[in-house]
């Protein structure tokens, strides 16, 4: 019971002796069913629970949360089943357990569709309860803890998941702390040396900073106090890992971001937040343009803040955050802080969850399928990603939507039915079409229609999830005689001046056998009812999905270096960042258009056999030296002095640009680099790659296709 104790004050601390009860047999039931079972660094399995446990009761959960954490491994680890753990405990605490269990036991193709159905899982489960999420997020807090006894292959696959993965739905659900460790331990796992020279540059200036943060603390309470307003004034370092990005952005040393501290003001009521704002203002010369008012534009996690960044007297940079005791607690407890809310305190929060619920409602609320896991996971990744933007009702209204946004994605966040009679816009009191992207400030007013009408050419360009999904569901529920009429008209202006008539009938005959279809008549009703992109269809009919009509070969503006896809949303995909040159081949994904890949990326493996996903598409070489491309190169070089300055010096003179760098320490003094570029096509990155061969202490130069893979837990 000694590896219990600590847990079981923590939750005397806050919970009734019935609910402590209930918790100390859900350990007992975990310590029996992990016992004689060890992790990977020798110590007993029981410890793992128990740690995740500890973590949620800091954050002050309910009981039934804390013997979810300390059984969540037993489904996936052990015999125990679902209904035992129904009939030991409650259904509740056995769907927490089953939320968060992984899908090992299920036999996948490769890693990643083991990944994507893992997330589309918790999603799904999170969507009825939060808690799931958070059990999740304080699991892979103890595993980044203890993964120093993983090989370095497992430990940076973990921690390349957890920053793609869960640093960002922690910051979605306003779970800083977790967020903030997170980066820390991933970024110790992925970059061991930088983040070593990182720690040790802190520690030592350290020393005199805690007198400055002290001073610059009673300098603006005795300002505060002077005129009567009741603060507490806290500062802090910034985050290691902040500190770490502010270097890499901004391209400086150390010594040039640590004069940057963040200080806290917390008071009573949200009018004295204004006042202090004045007075801190009125104490230090402000720099207006890092000044952001959160309180009257909340981020999408009900964040509440007054940021605002001044020169002191010592001329250094500090960043003060003004906020009340209330939104203090969001602040660091996110979505968590409904459970340590006082009773009537928690609505703000409580919209909050509904508004977070919704949204990862709609990043899993797919068909259930392999194809649609890897596209979920795919968006997850894309739209965690996004900035977001804040654009108004006319009424004055905050509205947070994904960067990239359209009138028709605003009109879906306002209601459902509003999204669906949406027949055009005003941008700022100007017309706008409905496919143009918002912008920060803008003012929208949308224009209904008496009737719904939604059209299955949105979804070539709505950007978020509640858009697409409330589209193809209004679409699925039309009868026949609107669908084939509505995919007649949007086939008709994919193949543009060609004439259905002529179209060859063993050309019409093999789609419709590709897709599985009856007739002609079915082909037209998947297309009017948004399940097939009208302009895939109109390629593939006319023979050669790379052949153009006349009027095409015509146009002289082109959108993009790909044939055929001047009015198309066109990505090229991460995994294999295809080059002019590179044999291509294509499939559409919701959000991003018509995604390009390299025909050897292990991401469209067996495309030939799936022809109702892929298309092969084709460059348009008359184009091939007028837009750049990222590409990746891994890179071995022994680390002699002033190598990489060399190395970067060769790029430049190549005329291609870094666009980002990682590093990692090798045996023997050697450095394994990914760097990626900027360049034109294929033959340009050759010719880079030539030249850096010619360095005297590079070992191999070779172009990476990053698979996208199942990130192994502890």
């Amino acid at each position: 019971m000694l590896i219990f104790q600590a847990l079981k004050d923590a939750i005397q601390s806050y919970l009734p002796a019935e609910q402590c009860g209930f918790i100390e047999r859900a350990y007992e039931f975990a310590y029996n069913a992990h016992h004689g079972i060890a992790r990977a660094s020798g110590e007993a399995y029981i410890t793992h629970p128990v740690a995740v446990a500890e973590i949620l009761a800091e954050m002050r959960l309910d009981h039934e949360a804390i013997a979810a954490a300390l059984l969540h491994d037993v489904l996936e680890d052990t015999e125990i089943t679902y209904q035992e753990l129904a009939d030991a405990f409650n259904p509740c605490v056995a769907d927490l357990v089953e939320g968060v269990t992984k899908l090992d036991k299920v036999n996948f193709e490769n890693r990643e569709l083991a990944q994507a159905e893992n997330i589309r899982k918790m999603l799904i489960a999170m969507s009825k309860d939060f808690r799931v999420m958070l059990i999740k997020l304080a699991d892979r807090v103890h595993n980044m803890r203890t993964i120093g006894s993983l090989r370095l292959d497992k430990r940076q696959r973990i921690a390349r998941e957890t920053f793609e993965i869960f640093t960002p739905i922690a910051d979605r659900l306003g779970l800083h702390h977790l967020k903030n460790e997170l980066e820390k331990l991933a970024f110790k796992a992925q970059s061991p040396a930088r983040f070593s020279v990182l720690e040790e540059a802190i520690r030592k200036a350290r020393g005199n900073r805690k007198d400055f943060i002290q001073s610059i603390c009673d300098e603006i309470s005795t300002k505060l106090e002077s005129i009567g307003i009741e603060a507490e004034v806290l500062g802090r370092e910034k985050h290691l890992y902040s500190l770490y990005q502010k270097m890499r952005k901004k391209g400086c040393q150390f010594h040039d971001v640590m004069d940057v501290y963040a200080f806290r003001v917390i008071v009573k009521d949200l009018d004295t937040c204004y006042r202090v704002l004045g007075q801190v203002h009125h104490l230090y010369q402000p720099k207006l343009e890092y000044f952001k008012d959160y309180i009257a534009i909340p981020k999408s996690n009900s964040y509440q803040s007054l940021h605002t960044t001044l020169i002191t007297q010592h001329g250094v940079n500090v960043e003060i955050q003004i906020r009340t005791e209330d939104m203090d607690v969001v602040a660091k407890q996110g979505i968590a802080a409904h459970w340590s809310y006082k009773e009537g305190r928690g609505n703000s929060n409580i919209t909050a969850q509904l508004q977070t619920r919704n949204w990862f409602q709609g990043l899993s609320d797919q068909e259930a399928s392999p194809s649609n896991s890897l596209l979920m996971l795919e968006n997850i990744k894309k739209e965690l990603g996004n900035n977001e933007i804040h654009v108004l009702t006319p009424q004055g209204k905050v509205i947070v939507l994904p960067a990239h946004a359209t009138p028709v994605d605003f009109a879906y966040a306002l209601h459902t039915k509003i999204g669906h009679r949406c027949i055009s816009a005003t941008v700022d009191k100007e017309f706008a079409l409905l496919s143009d992207k918002l912008e920060s400030g803008q003012t929208i007013n949308i224009i209904t229609s008496e009737e719904p009408h939604p059209r299955a050419d949105w979804l070539n360009f709505v950007a978020t999830h509640r858009a697409r999904n409330s589209i193809r569901q209004y679409l699925k529920q039309q009868p026949k005689e609107f669908t084939i009429p509505e995919g007649r008209r949007l086939l008709k202006l994919a193949l543009n001046q060609t004439n259905l008539t002529d179209i060859k009938q063993d050309n019409i005959d093999k789609v419709i056998a590709d897709h599985h279809l009856k007739d002609f008549n079915s082909l037209l009703h998947e297309i009017g009812s948004g399940k097939l992109l009208s302009i895939i269809i109109a390629r593939r009919l006319r023979g050669n999905a790379n052949e153009l009509t006349e009027s095409e070969l015509k146009q002289t503006k082109r959108q993009s270096a790909i044939k055929g896809a001047e009015d198309m949303m066109l990505s090229y995909a991460n995994c294999c960042k295809p080059l002019p040159g590179d044999a291509i081949v294509a499939h559409t994904s919701p959000g991003r258009g018509l995604v390009v890949h390299t025909k050897q990326c292990h991401n469209v493996s067996g495309y030939e056999n799936e022809l109702d996903k892929y298309i092969p598409v084709e460059w348009d070489m008359n184009f091939m030296n007028q837009y750049e491309y990222s590409s990746d190169l891994n890179i071995t070089m022994i680390n002699h002095k002033a190598g990489l300055a060399k190395l970067f010096n060769i790029i430049s003179k190549s005329n291609a640009n870094v666009m980002d760098l990682q590093t990692t320490e090798l045996p023997n003094h050697i450095y394994a680099i990914n760097l990626t570029l900027t360049v034109i096509n294929r033959i340009h990155l050759s010719r880079v790659m030539r030249q850096i061969k010619k360095l005297a202490n590079v070992k191999s130069v070779k172009r990476s296709n990053k698979k996208k893979v199942m990130r192994e837990e502890q």
